[in-house]
């Protein structure tokens, strides 16, 4: 199992060893389950044809129906369980988002987002980014929120396209696996695809639950301090 120094010098707040490796190591995953999903993941066929077709969704852009609450210029918001968010990908592709118990368990959500991952992280280093993601109800299936297959994406109230939730891939576990030691920080992965390095960002979110059918992930910088600033909203209309 790779130690924490195997990641680059730009990470920041990290635990780590020693000698660093030239490529992603082919180690086998040890991640935990998380505590409400021990188990194998259920198939994701239905993901995968979802995802097969929604770029070819016509661009509509009516208004964002996601709320804006003052309470988020206020500070940080208290009251919600405590989270690891990973966002990953590389700086040309579309970037993912890994949602975990914590730094070490197999996500409980992945979305990919229709959104180039350098310039998310580019926006987040303007200023506050909130991403709002909203999908229709289906009186005929009862998911759980974050079960819903495929989202309507806004960025700072303007519709960027659609996100697709998946099942973790390898590729999605060995990132995971490889910043286990990581609690937050920035940085970036060696690996052999022929798109080079894969940025990452990981921080600790606070997942508050308005509803059923409402969750808010609110992105914590550590001690209070200034940083980038992310939250992400659900919500099922």
């Amino acid at each position: 199992m790779p130690s924490p120094k195997t990641l680059p010098s730009k990470s920041r707040n990290v635990v780590a060893p020693a000698s660093s490796p030239s490529r992603l190591p082919p180690t086998p995953v040890l991640l935990q389950q998380p505590s409400h999903k021990k188990g194998q993941w259920k198939s994701t066929k239905l993901f995968r044809r979802v995802k097969s077709v929604f770029r070819s969704f016509p661009v509509i852009n009516p208004p964002c129906k996601m709320p804006v609450s003052n309470r988020l210029h206020e500070g940080h918001i208290h009251g919600g369980k405590q989270m690891t968010g990973t966002l990953f990908g590389f700086r040309k592709a579309r970037v993912n988002l890994a949602i975990q118990e914590n730094p070490r368990g197999v996500p409980l959500l992945v979305l990919e987002l229709s959104i180039q991952t350098g310039k998310l992280l580019q926006d987040m280093g303007s200023g506050l980014v909130r991403i709002a993601l909203e999908c229709e109800k289906n009186h005929s299936e009862k998911l759980k929120l974050i079960d819903e297959p495929i989202w309507t994406m806004y960025c700072n109230g303007r519709k960027v396209g659609y996100a697709v939730k998946r099942g973790p891939t390898e590729e999605d576990l060995k990132v995971m696996q490889n910043l286990h030691a990581v609690s937050m920080g920035a940085g970036v992965l060696p690996t052999e695809s022929s798109e080079g390095e894969l940025t990452y960002m990981r921080a600790f979110f606070e997942r508050t639950i308005g509803s059923k059918d409402s969750e808010t992930y609110y992105m914590m910088n550590p001690n209070g301090t200034s940083g980038p600033e992310l939250s992400i909203f659900f919500v099922r209309i």
